[in-house]
């Protein structure tokens, strides 16, 4: 079904639900392709009960299915997971140093630093 991931790698860490959209998961693996490297999914879909969706005011992309935490290790392939990411349309893209956040959010196209 997908080149480089399976369903199980996006599952909830507290629930084990998931509701991960395959569409997203393509992209990943589009993405995945572009950039070279392994790809290690930190966080993929979150329950709504999750607690860190718990803590925000409304659930956001990662309990819609549509957002993904990739590990980085070190500045090159933080740079480059952005600027690809970036490229193939990503909408939203947080920048951590240890992953950086992913989505395809239908909202103004934003960028963060955590």
């Amino acid at each position: 079904m997908f080149k480089y991931f399976k369903k199980e790698d996006f599952a909830c860490s507290e629930t084990g639900e998931n509701e991960i959209s395959e569409d997203f998961v393509h992209r990943l693996d589009e993405l995945r392709e572009a950039c070279g490297f392994p790809f290690y999914i930190t966080s993929g879909f979150r329950s709504k009960s999750h607690s860190v969706e718990l803590k925000k005011a409304q659930p956001g992309t990662h309990a819609r299915g549509i957002a993904a935490d990739i590990a980085v290790q070190g500045g090159m392939q933080r740079r480059l997971v952005v600027e690809k990411a970036l490229e193939m349309g990503f909408s939203g893209v947080g920048v951590a140093k240890g992953f950086v956040h992913v989505d395809v959010r239908d909202t103004t196209p934003v960028l963060w630093c955590y």
